[in-house]
This record gives C-alpha cells, sequence and structure tokens, in this order.
C-alpha cells in the first residue's frame, strides 16, 4: 500500500481527502449540474497545492462533463453558436500556461480563494441578465478568453462562463449541454497545459482515475438527493459555504506572503 500511495504521489491523509472531496463534489454536481471543479479544487487546495488538486481532477471532470454533454441532442447547434466563446478559452488556457505554479503556488491558492468568492456571490445573488445577439458577437470571445485565463491560474472554470452561459437564455436541457461543453472544452485545455509542464505523469493519472470513482458515486447520490431536498436550499448552502472556503484561501494567501 506506501508503495502505490508513493506510486500516485499522494500520501495516505491526501489520498483519504480526496475520495471524500470527490464524493462530495460529484454530489454537488449531482444535485444542481455543476460544481465538481469548484469544491474539488477548492477543498483539495487545503491538503496540496492548487497544481496537484488540477492534476487529479482532470479524469473526473472529463468524464463527468462529456456525460453532461452527450445527454441532449444539440451538440451541433451549441458547438456552430459558442465557437467564438470555446476558441477563446483554449487560447486564454494556453496563454496563462505555468501561472498557477509560479511563487510556489501561493498566488494561484490566493487567486482560487478569489475566483471562489465571484462564484459564491454570483450564486447567492441570483444574477439575471441577458445577452443580445449582437452582443453575443464580442461578449462570446471574451467570455472564453477570460475563462481560460481564470483556468490556467486557479484549476477553476466557471467563471465567469457560467454566469455568460445562464444569459444566453438557452433552454434547460440546452443550458445544461452548453455547460458540458464548455467544461470539456476547458478540462482538454487544461490537460494540455499540465501536460506541458510535466504533471500529468502515470502516477498522477492513475490517481485521477481512482477518484473517478467517488466522482460518479457522489453524482448518483446527488440525482437521487435532487428529487428529495430543494434545489433553491441545496444552492444557498453549497454558495454560502464556497464563499467562506474563498475567503479563507484568500486570507491564507496574505498571511503566507
Amino acid at each position: 500500500m506506501p508503495e502505490m500511495l508513493s506510486f500516485m504521489g499522494l500520501s495516505g491523509t491526501q489520498l483519504a481527502v480526496s475520495l471524500a472531496v470527490f464524493l462530495l463534489a460529484g454530489l454537488v454536481k449531482g444535485v444542481i449540474g455543476l460544481g465538481l471543479p469548484t469544491v474539488a479544487v477548492g477543498l483539495l487546495s487545503l491538503v496540496m497545492s492548487p497544481v496537484q488538486a488540477a492534476a487529479l481532477l482532470i479524469v473526473p471532470s472529463m468524464v463527468t462533463n462529456v456525460w453532461q454533454l452527450l445527454a441532449g441532442g444539440a451538440f451541433m447547434v451549441l458547438a456552430r453558436r459558442l465557437w467564438r466563446m470555446l476558441a477563446g478559452v483554449v487560447l486564454g488556457t494556453l496563454v496563462g500556461h505555468g501561472w498557477m505554479s509560479v511563487d510556489g503556488g501561493h498566488r494561484a491558492g490566493m487567486a482560487l480563494g478569489a475566483a471562489l468568492v465571484m462564484v459564491a456571490l454570483a450564486g447567492l445573488a441570483s444574477l439575471n441578465w441577458s445577452v443580445t445577439p449582437a452582443q453575443e458577437r464580442w461578449c462570446s470571445p471574451l467570455a472564453g478568453l477570460l475563462t481560460g485565463l481564470v483556468t490556467a491560474a486557479t484549476g477553476v472554470f466557471v467563471i465567469p462562463a457560467v454566469p455568460y452561459l445562464q444569459a444566453l437564455d438557452l433552454e434547460r436541457e440546452q443550458l445544461i449541454q452548453a455547460l458540458g461543453l464548455s467544461f470539456t472544452v476547458s478540462t482538454l485545455a487544461l490537460a494540455v497545459n499540465l501536460g506541458q509542464a510535466g504533471l500529468l505523469g502515470s502516477g498522477v493519472a492513475g490517481a485521477s482515475l481512482v477518484v473517478l470513482l467517488p466522482a460518479l458515486l457522489g453524482m448518483g447520490i446527488g440525482g437521487w438527493l435532487r428529487a428529495r431536498v430543494p434545489a433553491p436550499v441545496f444552492r444557498r448552502c453549497f454558495f454560502a459555504g464556497m464563499l467562506l472556503l474563498g475567503l479563507h484561501l484568500v486570507l491564507q494567501g496574505v498571511w503566507r506572503t
């Protein structure tokens, strides 16, 4: 067992925490349709660097997002409509290559905390805004570019992608599929960054594959829970928790610097 943990690059405590975190992250995604990278990277950053947390995220994020992406029948329609945003995501992520590991990851931790605070405030405020077709032509690449830069720095790819996609007034099923499409492209771009940095070796890939199992189990439990717990109540608790976690990471980063 010690050899296995060493091969994966995780201590026993880190592995145990990772399994629990991905179970919780999968549960959140199963209930509200998003939140796996936010919960996983946010909580794992308490016991490892944001770079390690982002590397562990790759397999669970890819599998769950492709699953979400293929759940609807509007893939080609959404791909044609969102290609400017998706291109911006890829460009922004690649431009930000290396940001996450700068300064030993301290600044990445602070950036992650700030991103979580923004996610939480946007969710708690239930902001409602719309983007017209004329605005969409220039908003899409800008939203994608900013999302890519945030992804490169923090490993979290929900800001500003999620609020922007919500502003397009898509039908519910199309919105879920659009989120899956955006998250899938973000995960692939992040994997390229981590691969170029030599952070996706066989050990990390093995650990990422292991934590896929609790993530899928959590999604199953979340789907069951979704029919029994009012979604608004769950969302408020989720975003309140994200706000506290984000503030903690920001203050921790300030203290270390």
